[in-house]
């Protein structure tokens, strides 16, 4: 039995580990189009600002991409153990939320610059966009909160209890 959950596990480290380099290698890609669009422009002498920008939409989508496969090599592939507890899992959860949260907030200042300078009606959308990191923001402050009163509730009574027994 234990010989098959240590192949279970090797198996799904290998997944991860299979996905989170792709992820890392069209993380690459993407920043190597980036700076090859900005080559292009500057040689053809295109629009440049419209260059940059695009070349920003694709870095921080590939920063957020890079990110989420480092993220899966530390907690999947390179982890020995479950989160051992609560604040464990509060961190990590955090740290992922953090990552994408930065990525859509960047993207949503690149769209409405973009917007601006393009068509000022299509403001509305990276605005929403921007609400909605706003509120991924909010929602990630009051989970810390909860979470950590129930960490901090949580001790105190496992405490009252060793209390107790002695």
């Amino acid at each position: 039995m234990k010989s098959l959950i240590r192949y279970f596990e090797f198996v799904g480290r290998s997944i991860y580990c299979v996905i989170a380099v792709s992820l890392m290698v069209i993380s690459v890609a993407m920043n190597l189009l980036a700076m090859w669009d900005v080559w292009n422009a500057l040689h053809e002498k295109v629009k440049l600002a419209a260059a940059l920008l695009d070349a920003i939409g694709l870095i921080v989508i590939a920063m957020a991409v890079f990110d989420v496969s480092k993220f899966l090599l530390e907690e999947e592939v390179l982890r020995d153990r479950e989160l051992a507890s609560p604040s464990e899992a509060r961190e990590t959860l955090t740290k992922f939320l953090v990552i994408i949260s930065i990525a859509v907030c960047l993207e949503a200042l690149v769209f409405i610059f973009n917007s601006a300078k393009t068509d000022i009606t299509m403001l509305i959308y990276p605005t929403f966009l921007l609400i909605a990191a706003v509120l991924l923001v909010i929602g990630l402050g009051v989970y810390q909160k909860l979470s950590r009163q129930v960490e901090v509730t949580s001790h105190n009574i496992a405490r009252a209890r060793q209390l107790d027994k002695e």
